[in-house]
């Protein structure tokens, strides 16, 4: 269950740097170049999510959107260097409780 915890961290780390790189060419006028990165990411991050020891595609996809709010939050808080609000804390933990409750369900399945 770690490995596929540590498994999604990394996955979200891959699709937010994939994602970003497109943002900073989109939205903040950056070469070109950053889409090569962008598109790297993006497979990774898809292939990652393909080594988790779960049965079900829609039950990963699941208990990853949980860990990719947290993950976004970190990069908002590390690398845009922006302070978390109340509310995105507080989101953030009703968000974890619920992929806990998928992960450790699943488990029982």
């Amino acid at each position: 269950m770690l490995r596929d915890i540590f498994i999604f961290f990394v996955a979200a780390f891959f699709e937010i740097l994939g994602c970003f790189s497109f943002w900073l060419v989109f939205k903040a006028n950056k070469t070109y170049l950053w889409l090569i990165l962008g598109i790297i990411c993006v497979i990774i991050f898809a292939y990652l999510l393909t080594k988790v020891e779960l049965a079900f595609a829609g039950r990963a996809y699941a208990i990853y959107g949980g860990i990719y709010i947290a993950s976004s939050l970190l990069w908002l808080y590390i690398i845009e260097k922006q302070s978390l609000t109340y509310y995105d804390i507080l989101g953030s933990l009703c968000v974890f409780i619920g992929v806990c409750i998928i992960l450790f369900g699943a488990k029982n399945i």
